[in-house]
């Protein structure tokens, strides 16, 4: 195991900002969704106060709205660690799937390959997969090792001069295994591949660099890092310029990713999305990340004999989100039973079929899913221990 990093987060102080933590529940939910601080929800109130409307007329309301979506680019562009010009806003990571992997196909040719892997979110399987039934394409995916972690030598065997595609997460949704992104992405160009990939469950945990990561397409999901349902994606400018957009006629072309969203966009989520990018900025990056660390190892470390872990047994490698089954007790009891002692979490496969296959789970209707995020506490996780000690 890694050696801890100091932690210096003021988790009270933290707690203080939401009010939505003011409440007896111990929320272990947030890989299906985080709370958000009360300055998102303050800013979303304030444009809809204020600054409703839409772009393009010539009144103050309406340019407080294009400042609006200018800050939004500008801040996502931060996040994500390319040019406001690459951003592309949706409704959710998984529309933006849909939406941006049928224009990306628009090119492709019958027998074309598109690779997925089995750690992967349906969200970035089933738009391929429908793809690939529209377009006479092939799918396949990519194994896992036994711990979970991505077989790297399975991605280079798969990889051929017919591979269009290299869909991947940077981390897993179910069992909380991060991948090596940068090998992957380099694995793909080698090939003449895109690499595509699905940073929603990363995106609480810890900082996004496509420029470092190397990838070509990246997609998020602000609500599960502390801000309001939306989706956001980049997407690298050629690449971008390359692709024909479904698109309506009058619609501007740019910057170039904004050919790519259909509609008028929610600005009021969008203000609530500068305003939890900020809320993480206002922490930093490192004290989180410590923190996390600091959570997940005090779990693994007081596991009972009764719980069976899914995923790597250490912190190094993973985020602090776990899958495990209880011995005796079905996913689904031993969630309801969590539950009603006050626990949120989750059961099932979270949308992550293939993984469920892999480790075998599917047919015991998956496994119990925790997930720590920098606002929980280590009393939370004591609590949660002698909780699943109870369980037997």
């Amino acid at each position: 195991m890694g050696e801890s990093r100091r932690v210096s987060l003021d988790v009270a102080a933290v707690r203080a900002r939401f009010t939505a933590l003011q409440r007896d529940p111990v929320l272990l939910d947030a890989p299906g969704g985080s709370q958000v601080p009360d300055r998102v929800i303050e800013a979303i109130a304030k444009y809809l106060r204020e600054s409703n409307a839409n772009v393009s007329g010539p009144y103050e309301s309406s340019r407080r709205t294009e400042a609006l979506e200018e800050r939004a680019r500008t801040t996502a562009a931060r996040f994500l660690g390319c040019t406001p010009e690459e951003t592309v806003f949706g409704p959710n990571m998984t529309t933006l799937s849909f939406a941006l992997s049928r224009t990306a196909g628009r090119e492709f040719r019958p027998g074309d390959e598109i690779l997925c892997t089995r750690l992967d979110h349906d969200a970035n399987v089933s738009p391929w997969l429908e793809l690939a039934h529209d377009r006479d394409l092939t799918v396949r995916f990519v194994d896992i090792n036994e711990d979970t972690t991505l077989d790297l030598a399975d991605l280079e065997r798969q990889l051929g001069d017919r591979t269009r595609i290299v869909a991947f997460p940077v981390a897993s949704n179910a069992v909380g295994t991060l991948t090596d992104v940068r090998r992957i992405a380099d694995l793909a160009h080698g090939a003449g591949a895109i690499a595509w990939a699905d940073a929603v469950h990363y995106a609480p945990h810890g900082p996004i660099d496509v420029a470092a990561f190397g990838v070509d397409v990246l997609i998020c999901s602000p609500y599960k890092f502390f801000g309001p349902h939306l989706g956001i994606a980049y997407g690298r400018r050629d690449l971008l310029e390359s692709w024909r957009p479904y698109k309506v006629r009058p619609a501007p072309v740019e910057p170039v990713g904004k050919r790519f969203e259909t509609g008028t966009l929610a600005y009021e989520l969008l203000a609530g999305f500068v305003a939890a990018v900020e809320y993480v900025e206002s922490l930093g990056w490192e004290d989180i990340t410590a923190w996390e660390r600091s959570l997940g190892e005090r779990f693994l470390t007081g596991l009972p004999p009764s719980i069976r872990l899914h995923g790597l047994a250490g912190m190094d490698g993973r985020v602090p989100t776990f899958a495990f089954s209880v011995d005796g007790v079905s996913a689904e009891e031993a969630a309801a039973r969590l539950g009603e002692r006050g626990f949120a979490v989750w059961h099932g496969n979270y949308y992550a079929l293939e993984v469920m296959k892999r480790l075998g789970l599917e047919d015991d209707g998956g496994a119990v899913r925790v997930g720590f995020v920098h606002y929980n506490t280590a009393d939370e996780v004591d609590r949660l221990l002698a909780e699943l000690a109870r369980l037997e």
